[in-house]
């Protein structure tokens, strides 16, 4: 399958059916809902994000919430450092200190 395939665009000829408990259902359809989505709405961007990372689009583990935070903490991190990394090759860089003592800071 490709990756270029858009779940938007491509027709739909086939069907998909599941069990759900109705009151599940009513519950995820009003959170949907408040984002302008219907149910389907939200399985085909799930569907379409599956495609696009060729996997399961989101972390599975019992403490999702906290894996994902460390794992954004990590991204921060590495684009800081990156950033760093940069400035401090740029011929043009002022280190802070040095702005501090040209407003007479001592540091």
């Amino acid at each position: 399958m490709s990756e270029n395939i858009s779940v938007a665009n491509a027709p739909k000829t086939s069907t998909f059916q599941m069990r759900i408990n109705p009151e599940v259902k009513e519950y995820v359809e009003s959170i949907y809902a408040r984002c302008g989505m219907t149910l389907t709405d939200a399985i085909n961007v799930f569907i379409q994000q599956s495609i696009n990372v060729e996997g399961m689009p989101l972390i599975v583990t019992q403490n999702s919430k906290e894996a994902l935070k460390e794992q954004a903490v990590a991204i921060l991190m590495s684009e800081l450092k990156k950033g760093e990394d940069t400035i401090k090759t740029n011929a043009d860089w002022v280190s802070e200190e040095d702005i501090l003592s040209e407003f007479g800071v001592n540091v």
